[in-house]
């Protein structure tokens, strides 16, 4: 199958479970081709084999935070699929345990190297793969979370990067004007998701209280994300909140 075009191709990061399993499991089932990105070979390879895809699905072990990781995976994506639609740019890490004064620089910079640096150097491969290619262009789908906008407590790493993010996805937007590439983000409220677990059992509020939050399926996220991948390039949607109707997001703290 090398250099074989096979309808629409999408290259999902951190595939192997949450948002991302979602994500690729959602655009495989709409018939697109996805390459799985992750930092285990495992994972992936379940996700490819839950999706009944066959050969629609390739699994490839990638660090987002090594530049020449992500530079490999989509050099694997072209060379299996021939170009590259969509990247869904999902890879990302939660805040350190415990409060931030106690945390080694390491702890920190472990979050920006995925969160941050990661999403960068997949934003890069995706513009330099996708305003080479005929037909030009493609779509990028940030995930920013609602801590893009909106900090919980005790979460200064993981909201900072996620603030950042939305700055790379309104810049990339601007950016990508030129070549054709169609730039958004969608931010997740409270998707059951290992990540997301122990809202289920209480999560400390603005007000120091400990209160339960509601959750939706995670597999609703993975509906966004293939309405936003759908729409035509000349369409965008630049922010895309999803969320349980009666989490306390709006009106925060």
């Amino acid at each position: 199958m090398s250099g074989e075009k096979t309808g629409r191709i999408a290259v999902v990061t951190g595939a192997g479970s949450g948002i991302g399993r979602a994500a690729a499991l959602a655009l495989l089932g709409d018939g697109w081709s996805v390459v799985l990105a992750g930092r285990r070979q495992e994972p992936l390879e379940h996700v490819a084999k839950e999706s009944g895809a066959g050969a629609r699905a390739l699994a490839v072990p990638t660090d987002v935070a090594d530049a020449e990781s992500v530079k490999a995976l989509f050099a694997a994506a072209v060379e299996r699929f021939g170009r590259v639609d969509l990247l869904f740019n999902n890879a990302g890490v939660g805040n350190p345990p415990g409060p931030f004064e106690d945390w080694t620089p390491d702890q920190w910079q472990g979050v920006v190297d995925i969160n941050l640096t990661g999403m960068f150097f997949c934003i890069q491969q995706a513009f330099r793969t996708m305003k080479a290619q005929t037909p030009r262009g493609g779509r990028i789908i940030n995930n920013g979370s609602i801590s893009a906008t909106t900090p919980r407590p005790n979460s200064i790493a993981y909201t900072s990067t996620k603030h950042a993010v939305e700055g790379l996805t309104k810049t990339a937007s601007l950016d990508g004007r030129k070549y054709d590439i169609a730039v958004g983000q969608v931010d997740v409220g409270n998707a059951m998701t290992e990540l997301a677990a122990r809202m289920t059992k209480g999560v400390p509020q603005a007000s120091g209280e400990i209160a339960i939050e509601p959750v939706i399926d995670v597999a609703i996220v993975g509906q966004s994300v293939l309405y936003m991948a759908n729409l035509p390039l000349e369409a965008n949607v630049l922010f895309h909140t999803i969320m349980a109707t009666k989490m306390p997001f709006v009106g925060r703290g």
